[in-house]
């Protein structure tokens, strides 16, 4: 049976996941690691794969892989 509720049929249209780019500041030794945002928030995550000191993808709060530390141009309009 399909809904008639429209925003169930909405929100199935978006994804489900949230992925970040992240510093990883340190690992904790207990399966987790300190990470910070690209707003400059602090987090905790699930991982130690990554070492401190290089740039991760979170994915549902898990350290998923290490990304290159490529340059960023910002163009101001």
């Amino acid at each position: 049976m399909a809904t008639t509720n429209i925003w169930k049929r909405f929100s199935s249209l978006l994804p489900s996941h949230s992925r970040s780019v992240v510093n990883i500041l340190s690992n904790n030794g207990n399966g987790t690691s300190t990470v910070q945002m690209r707003d400059g928030s602090i987090a905790i995550v699930n991982g130690e794969t990554v070492p401190a000191g290089n740039r991760a993808i979170v994915e549902h709060g898990d350290v998923k892989t290490m990304t290159p530390d490529l340059p960023f141009f910002r163009r101001s309009v």
